[in-house]
Formats: structure tokens, sequence, C-alpha cells
């Protein structure tokens, strides 16, 4: 589904930052990002508690307006609002996901001490690395990778999953997926200015696809 009159007229709103809009935004959204939560925890067998899922929708809220909106001016309109966000939403959502689990792991060691504060405590080398490249930009590229170099990008980008869960998938070194990624990085920044020029595939067919592979893996 394309973008609706609705959501590009309210997107529009939120870009100019015209008073209100940003509130009609989130009544509108909200509910989207807490369900792209409860479902992220549930695949991976991840217990949060409404503290939780409060936090990372926050967070989520957060990443959404960071730099003057750069995840929303990075959307091109090539499928519905909502399906962006939901992906956007989920990534996010295995971002914290994991990065808590680190923080109980080391809680739990006694690396650190649980009144520290968890920000603070994980080295997020990689996370930060994989950085909020546009969805559409890792889409371009797997049209034109193939192999298991696909696969990583593919598991990595926009399944969200370690290097280690990766390795285990895949049977290729965690060493080996390092420089996988790292080719991969350079090929995106080297076609950031193509890519606006691009025939790029709807975001809905990426999470259809997305869906019926996590449905055959659960089998």
């Amino acid at each position: 589904m394309p973008l609706t009159p609705v959501d590009k007229e309210l997107l529009q709103r939120c870009l100019a930052k015209v008073p209100g809009s940003w509130n009609d935004f989130v009544d509108r959204f909200l509910s989207l990002v807490y369900h792209a939560i409860h479902f992220t925890a549930h695949v991976r067998s991840a217990k949060v508690n409404p503290e939780d899922v409060e936090d990372i929708a926050g967070e989520v809220l957060l990443q959404i307006v960071a730099d003057d909106y750069k995840v929303l001016r990075q959307f091109k309109g090539h499928a519905s609002l909502g399906t962006y966000l939901t992906v956007i939403a989920r990534r996010i959502c295995i971002h914290e996901l994991n990065r808590r689990a680190s923080v109980r792991d080391a809680i739990r060691k006694g690396d650190v001490k649980p009144s520290s504060n968890p920000d603070l405590l994980i080295d997020d080398s990689e996370t930060a690395q994989k950085g909020m490249e546009s969805l559409e930009e890792v889409e371009v590229l797997l049209r034109r990778i193939g192999g298991k170099e696909r696969e990583v990008v593919r598991l990595y980008y926009l399944q969200g999953w370690t290097y280690e869960e990766i390795s285990t998938e895949l049977n290729v070194p965690v060493n080996t997926i390092g420089s996988v990624l790292t080719r991969a990085r350079k090929k995106l920044r080297e076609d950031r200015v193509a890519v606006s020029n691009t025939d790029i595939p709807a975001l809905k067919k990426m999470v259809q696809d997305e869906a019926r592979e996590e449905r055959k893996r659960k089998k």
C-alpha cells in the first residue's frame, strides 16, 4: 500500500514542525509501536514488562525525532508510513532487547553493580556501526548481492541479529561476518547518492518476506 493522503499530510506537517503535528503523529502511530515491541519480544522469546515496553517505545519516538526527524526524512513513500515505522520500531526494539540482556548478564556475572547506569555498561560499538542506515538503501544493496553475503546483510540489518546469531545460523566464522558487513557498509556509502534515483521495491513486500522467513524458522 502506498503512502495515503492522510499520512502524507501528517508527515509534511511534522517535517514542517507545525504546532500539534507531533502529538497527532504519536496519537496515530503509538499503538503500532507498542504492537511492534510486543511482537518482536515474543518472536525473540524475551520477557518485557509494561515499564520495559514504555521505555522502548520512548526510545523509538526519540529515534524518530533525532537529527531533525532524520528517520522521517529518509522515508521515500514507496510503502505505507505504518509499514516503514514498523520496521524502524522492530530494529530499535531488537537493539534495546540485546542491550538489556547484556546488562543483565554483566550484573549476573558480577562485572558491574546493579545500581550502575545501564547506558554506560555496554560497549555498543557493533550497534553503533549499524547506525540507522536507510532501510531502502539496504534493500537496494540486497538486490545486487547474493549467497551468504546477502543472508549476512539481511539478517544483520533487517532482522537485527547479532554476529554470534548469524555465525550459528549460517555456519560462518564471526570474523568473516565482520568482513562481509564492512564491505556492505562501503557499498552503502558508495551507493548513497544513486539510491534516490533507483526503483526501490515496496517495504511492505520486504516485511511480508521477512514474516514468511520467520514462520519457516519456527516450523
